[in-house]
């Protein structure tokens, strides 16, 4: 099997070149439980951040010297997971938080299962085999039942829709368009990537409590702009045509002229 990307092809015998993207807003304090941990093989570190008025940048640099360090376009996590989309060279992007609650040790788990036939993997704390420490029986509540309005509106057999640990191969951002600005991104990514009929695989993922801080989700608030998300993209549901001729359009760029 052969795996098409922006002009050349990757035999199941060879690792995809990974970029792995981390939005950074004042996180020195935890930003260093989770660098050391990224796999030594991937091939880029973008450090997308905030304008931190703490020491993250310094500290990310004295840890990961070869990361790069890109200013946020924008404000808000959606706004900054699409600046590090747009910079990433790899095969393959990896979405990870700074505040170690997403384990970098399970990246090899999304990225065999990209090389596998997925376009987009997407981490569960719901499947066997994943759980959460950091997760209130609101959130809990909430997460399922926006999760089921999902699967209602546009089908599929997502476990868990408002987390944010995902990979998914280059080729795949311009099929999602994506204009998130906050936490609802996420939520955006896996709905379109429905909608785009994109071949999409969960895999169990464990969500570990924030090291240090507080939080910056709202569960009221950011819950209400999923739910707007969500009505948002099923209102769009007649351009889902739109979407997966502009996928066809990106496949047909990038596969080869002769195998």
């Amino acid at each position: 099997m052969y795996h098409f990307k922006r002009k050349q092809m990757i035999s199941d015998d060879e690792v995809p070149r990974v970029s792995v993207v981390i939005p950074t807003l004042n996180e020195a304090a935890n930003i260093c439980h989770v660098l050391p941990f990224i796999p030594t093989w991937v091939h880029e570190i973008l450090i997308v951040d905030g304008y931190s008025t703490d020491n993250t940048i310094n500290v990310c640099r004295d840890i990961r010297p070869d990361a790069h360090i890109i200013m946020q376009e924008g404000r808000g996590k959606g706004s900054a997971l699409r600046t590090g989309f747009k910079y990433a060279t790899g095969d393959v992007i990896v979405m990870l938080d700074a505040d170690g609650s997403t384990d970098p040790r399970e990246i090899p788990r999304y990225v065999a299962q990209l090389m596998n036939g997925a376009d987009f993997v997407k981490g569960s704390r719901f499947l066997q085999g994943g759980g959460t420490s950091d997760m209130t029986f609101i959130r809990r509540l909430g997460n399922w039942g926006l999760t089921m309005f999902v699967r209602l509106l546009f089908g599929g057999r997502y476990t868990d829709l408002c987390y944010g640990y995902n990979a998914f191969w280059t080729w795949v951002v311009p099929i999602l368009n994506l204009d998130g600005t906050g936490f609802e991104i996420e939520t955006m990514m896996n709905i379109r990537a429905l909608k785009a009929k994109l071949n999409v695989y969960e895999v169990p993922s464990f969500e570990y409590e924030r090291v240090y801080g507080v939080s910056r989700l709202n569960a009221f608030k950011d819950g209400l702009r999923v739910l707007r998300a969500i009505l948002a993209e099923w209102i769009r549901i007649p351009e889902r045509q739109a979407v997966r001729q502009r996928r066809v359009t990106v496949m047909s760029l990038e596969a080869p002229t002769d195998v």
